[in-house]
């Protein structure tokens, strides 16, 4: 084992450094995978389990549900009881829960275990920065930090082409085993966690704000919770009474820590990130931007395998243009692009996703759609929202003082899972609506049009941030609020 060091006195260069790099990328993967992986298998997993529409979307956006509710303290806890040990839980518990998601034999337990799963990788995920800091000096960060772009890449790629073989597998009913998948990188990743990382703890001990999290937990189920049962149900009273609640909890958490900041005590999230205006206006492009783009993603892949009867493994190959778009929009994005033309490619990128959301309209207007018809659109919408992803944080975080990045980028992380889970709720709902009245093209094509609704609100919004992105050292090298 080796010795605890904190944050802000980085330890000399760990001996092992790059195999601990290996292990955080390993949990990344776990995290990256479970979102495209578990799309392609949702059809499958409704003709097996017997799910409801209503099931398919807690499977979802469960997940990301639990890991943007865990988000907001899951740092905190790393910073006051220290980044490995809670690495270790958080890879035990990810991959004790995926395999209790492939062992499921009722839809009800593969949400439980889902829920759990975005939990526990709420404790794992925020970790692995605050490690890095702490193992590699300061002029190999950015070599260590440049391996993400690659490995996200690949995971986009390589996540739907994985998901729709492991699903055509007749073993096991196929759709286990896209869990199962987890099982070889989550024992690495604790294993490998509990072998060669030192300990990293944060120079001071926040106190945890159990209040302000129980807040903000149930304000976020009041909000999520009737978009995705509120149509099955048929829109009683008390759905909107819960929407009502939500927002209503959120203005509470808000005051709540405001008074908590005053007395002095450690605030889950600083009041004063959101009056800046270039953060708060920054924050709802995130916001607006993810929940369409993740609404759009699961409503595609329920479109191309119930409603045109693609199998599995032929639904995540349609994926591929996209996630190639992603790629190159990203890998072009986050380097040259973005440091020359700032805040410009991103209003780019909206403007590409328009493009490919109009391609796809188009298509979804049409009778049966063949994979070859929507490669364009699918390959233009990639591009656009790759260009927007790789520089979107960077950007945003250059609005807050030094003393406020640490609390402004776990925001950020935790607004796009938040985003995530509605996405899927909220686009989800008028899908399955519009799937009762008109068909299925009519369906896709009406979700099609929110979310090029939203791309156009996120464009519109944009002119608000800043200019440029905060350099990658200062978001790495700044003191946690």
């Amino acid at each position: 084992m080796f010795g605890t060091t904190t944050e802000s006195k980085p330890m000399n260069p760990h001996p092992r450094r790059w195999l601990i790099l290996l292990v955080i990328l390993a949990a990344e993967i776990m995290d990256l995978f479970d979102g495209t992986i578990v799309n392609v298998a949702l059809p499958t997993i409704r003709l097996h389990l017997h799910s409801s529409d209503a099931a398919l979307q807690w499977i979802a956006g469960g997940y990301s549900l639990a890991l943007a509710i865990g988000l907001i303290v899951g740092g905190r806890m790393g910073d006051r009881y220290g980044r490995r040990r809670l690495f270790v839980i958080g890879a035990v518990g990810f991959t004790g829960c995926s395999l209790a998601c492939g062992l499921s034999d009722s839809t009800a337990m593969l949400v439980a275990f889902r829920l759990a799963q975005g939990a526990f990788g709420a404790l794992l995920i925020p970790q692995g920065l605050g490690i890095m800091r702490a193992i590699f000096p300061k002029d190999e960060l950015p070599k260590a930090f440049a391996l993400f772009g690659p490995v996200i890449g690949g995971a986009a790629v390589l996540g739907p082409i994985i998901g729709g073989l492991l699903v055509s597998v007749h073993t096991l009913g196929g759709w286990r085993l896209i869990f199962f998948v987890n099982l070889p990188l989550g024992t690495a990743a604790a294993i490998g966690a509990a072998l060669l990382m030192p300990e990293v703890r944060a120079p001071t001990r926040p106190r945890i704000d159990l209040l302000g999290s129980a807040i903000v937990c149930v304000a976020m189920l009041a909000l999520v919770y009737p978009l995705i049962e509120g149509r099955e149900a048929g829109w009683p009273a008390w759905t909107f009474l819960s929407l009502a609640g939500g927002v209503a909890l959120l203005a509470i958490f808000a005051v709540q820590q405001v008074a908590r900041t005053r007395a002095g005590r450690d605030a889950l999230v600083q009041p004063k990130l959101f009056r800046n205006r270039g953060y708060s206006s920054g924050t709802l492009v995130l916001l607006v931007f993810f929940l369409g783009m993740t609404g759009v993603l699961f409503v595609l892949t329920l479109f191309l395998q119930i409603g045109q009867g693609f199998s599995a493994l032929h639904s995540g190959l349609t994926f591929v243009p996209w996630s190639l778009g992603l790629a190159v929009g990203a890998g072009l994005s986050g380097g040259l692009l973005a440091n020359r033309y700032g805040r410009h490619v991103l209003e780019a990128g909206g403007g590409v996703s328009v493009i490919g959301l109009l391609l796809l309209i188009l298509e979804s207007r049409s009778g049966l759609v063949s994979t070859w018809e929507i490669v364009p659109g699918l390959l233009v919408m990639g591009l656009g929202m790759g260009l927007i992803v790789a520089p979107l944080f960077g950007i945003i975080i250059a609005a807050v003082a030094d003393d406020e990045v640490g609390s402004a980028s776990g925001v950020l992380n935790a607004v796009q899972q938040l985003a995530s889970a509605i996405g899927v709720a909220l686009l989800g709902t008028v899908f399955f609506d519009a799937l009762g009245a008109g068909g299925f093209h009519r369906a896709l094509s009406r979700t099609l049009w929110i979310d090029l609704g939203l791309t156009v609100l996120a464009i519109v919004l944009m002119p608000l941030m800043p200019m440029h992105a905060r350099p990658e050292e200062d978001v790495l090298f700044a003191e946690d609020a």
